[in-house]
């Protein structure tokens, strides 16, 4: 039903409810030009129709990058030569980094090397980050006279507080993985060579719970997130946990846990 080999700049593997994509532009340092974009774009659209998935892992191709951002040759030249499209090509790119956030199954983003400007607000996008202990991170931006885009000033403020997205978009600075983690831009960090079986095994516990029930507890702390109060988030809350709770899983889960304690 789903044809996930007819692309260009990225490659996707799915197997036993694992969608593993890649970047494939090595030679670009797995710059997101806009032909990876709308890959990207049209690789998530299947996921969200495909329920059989219940992880994805982005990771990009080689040793070097997770993705070194935006492919800066397309924002040469003076702002008349670039309107209306490039106005058009930001809100494209906005709704391609939410997809991460936006489709039903936990997004992984497996960091593999640098990961800057636009590869680092795909990543903040995803679910979680591991990333290899010599990996770098940064949004420089301000070097090139821009400023962040792609909804990533809200997203960085969110996950490392105002005044750290603050110093790393006003310095154009890099940090490195100990950094990222410290600040908790990722979840771990890992030497290289056990990268593949760090993520292997999150993606396994991921697997071994309620396939379901993950994907509603995404569906419920990202809204809590969004929530502008408490009740609010309560409220949805309360809503998912019902409609989890009306589900098959749910019963036979409880049923096995119940049976297996006796």
């Amino acid at each position: 039903m789903f044809d996930y080999d007819s692309y260009k700049h990225i490659s996707v593997d799915v197997e036993d409810g694992v969608a593993e994509v890649c970047f494939h532009r090595p030679e670009k340092y797995n710059a997101l030009n806009t032909e990876t974009m709308l890959d990207l774009q049209r690789a998530f659209s299947e996921f969200r129709l495909d329920r059989s998935i219940d992880v994805i892992v982005v990771t990009g191709e080689g040793d070097d990058a997770f993705s070194a951002g935006a492919d800066i040759q397309q924002y040469a030249g003076p702002a008349e030569e670039h309107d209306p499209m490039q106005k058009d090509r930001q809100d494209l790119f906005f709704d391609i980094y939410a997809a991460a956030k936006n489709v039903h199954a936990p997004v992984i983003a497996k960091i593999n090397g640098y990961c800057v400007g636009g590869g680092l607000i795909f990543a903040m996008y995803c679910d979680l980050r591991v990333a290899v202990d010599e990996a770098k991170f940064g949004v420089p931006v301000t070097d090139i006279g821009q400023i962040p885009t792609g909804g990533s000033t809200y997203r960085a403020a969110q996950l490392v507080g105002e005044a750290k997205a603050k110093e790393l978009v006003y310095t154009a600075g890099m940090i490195d993985a100990e950094e990222a983690h410290r600040i908790g831009l990722v979840n771990d960090i890992v030497a290289r060579e056990d990268l593949d079986e760090t993520v292997a095994e999150l993606v396994a516990a991921i697997q071994d719970t309620g396939r379901e029930a993950v994907k509603a507890s995404k569906r419920a702390i990202d809204a809590a997130v969004e929530a502008p109060d408490l009740e609010t988030a309560r409220e949805t809350e309360a809503e998912i946990w019902w409609e989890q709770f009306a589900t098959d899983e749910r019963r036979e889960l409880v049923d096995e846990f119940n049976e297996g304690s006796e």
